[in-house]
């Protein structure tokens, strides 16, 4: 119960809060270690971090509740890890690459930040952007320039010659060149090597590779797998002497099993995984980050004249309507799932509905909501800060509207946004 995070602190801690300790009493407070939900708790916040955490009574006769949240639900800061916080599909998005300046990314992306933490997520995986801008973007929130989520960025994602994540994929032969581990294309162990190096160089948290086709690349294949299990493990093993986990963005059987097999620390998307590959996954460990929303998105997008290229609709339309049946398959055969959406392909602030998407295809609300807090720290290797509301750790706190076990669509109604004890949202 939530009255466990004073174990072993209460005799001391009690009397040794500052004067100044904020003090927030929830009407309902989700415990994701537990999954039970608490009345009236009372969360002690010192500066950035959590002090204690207890029932509303047992607050000490000289401590004032500071803010009140009454007919709302609490929970740890959500965290989502899959997005793409720089940009936001549209009709014209491949055409702005040769009319926009990375500044003009730069610029839009802060409302995109701004965007995400208003919608209750404290923390995001950016998996992939050009110009090292979701780096930039990391490093100007941690500065406090900006308003936004906690960002782990991969910088440039990872890809072969031609592949999903080949920055040049549909433009004319004259302009295509011939991009290496720079700009993020290898060839070879040596390219792999050298990419990751590269990444670790520029300030990435994570590496992120394209170990099969994707949808919105201006190339034909979605599922095919396009790394060889050499250039895999070359990646991986050097990630692993800089300290980064590896997403496998993935859609096809094959090539999602080379990756889990290799080492990747995750498996995005996931759209045509086997069982064969679940019980891999479940037998190292490897985490399934979803995304249905980006499926469901593409796939409704695919139906309107010129949104997408005549490449990428017919990929849209075939990976799209099947993620959420993949999910719901991979939830019921055990394997560990953590909360992502791809944000970027669907509209920044929507990332919740990615829940309503989850408990629809039969994982509880409760289970939903860890998969986004206690999971996702422990993917995006946070849990001794983040992931849950206890003493010691950062005060990343949400709130919203009712009771989102009973109905998880409660989850768009987000009224109370901490991050590190900071107020950025009450209303």
């Amino acid at each position: 119960m939530i009255r466990r995070a004073l174990v072993g602190l209460f005799a001391s801690a009690v009397f040794s809060f500052h004067a100044l300790s904020e003090v927030l009493v929830c009407e309902q407070l989700i415990d994701v270690r537990s999954g039970t939900l608490a009345n009236w708790q009372a969360i002690v916040i010192d500066g950035e971090r959590i002090q204690a955490v207890m029932d509303e009574s047992d607050l000490p006769g000289d401590m004032t509740v500071t803010t009140r949240l009454e007919g709302q639900t609490c929970m740890p800061g959500l965290m989502d890890m899959h997005v793409h916080i720089i940009s936001e599909s549209s009709p014209d998005g491949f055409t702005k690459q040769f009319r926009w300046n990375p500044a003009d990314y730069a610029y839009g992306s802060v409302k995109f930040a701004e965007r995400t933490l208003m919608a209750g997520f404290t923390l995001v995986r950016d998996l992939g952007s050009s110009h090292n801008l979701a780096i930039s973007l990391r490093d100007a929130i941690n500065r406090g320039d900006i308003v936004g989520p906690r960002i782990v960025a991969a910088g440039k994602s990872i890809a072969t010659t031609g592949g999903h994540a080949d920055p040049t994929n549909g433009r004319n032969h004259a302009l295509m060149g011939d991009p290496g581990p720079a700009a993020g294309v290898v060839n070879g162990v040596a390219d792999a090597r050298k990419a990751v190096r590269q990444r670790y160089k520029e300030g990435a948290d994570l590496i992120k590779i394209t170990a099969t086709g994707g949808v919105l690349s201006q190339a034909k294949n979605g599922q095919n797998p396009q790394f060889k299990l050499d250039e895999l493990h070359a990646i991986i093993d050097t990630a692993n002497d800089y300290g980064f986990k590896v997403a496998a963005h993935a859609h096809g059987a094959d090539g999602i099993y080379r990756a889990v097999d290799a080492g990747v620390a995750s498996i995005e998307h996931g759209t045509f995984m086997d069982e064969r590959v679940m019980a891999l996954m479940k037998e190292r460990g490897t985490y399934y980050v979803p995304t249905i929303i980006a499926g469901k998105f593409v796939a409704e997008k695919a139906e309107i004249d010129g949104f997408f290229s005549d490449i990428v609709r017919p990929k849209a339309r075939e990976v799209g309507p099947t993620i959420q049946g993949t999910f719901a398959k991979a939830y019921a055969a055990g394997v560990k799932i953590a909360f992502g959406t791809d944000t970027g392909v669907s509209a920044h602030g929507d990332n919740w509905k990615e829940f309503v998407y989850m408990v629809e295809a039969g994982m509880p609300a409760m289970e939903a909501i860890q998969s986004a807090t206690v999971a996702a720290a422990d993917l995006s290797g946070m849990s001794q800060d983040l992931g849950a509301i206890e003493a010691g750790k950062l005060a990343d706190i949400v709130a919203v509207r009712g009771n989102p076990i009973e109905r998880i669509d409660q989850m768009e109604h987000v009224s109370f946004v901490m991050k590190g004890g900071e107020v950025v949202l009450a209303r």
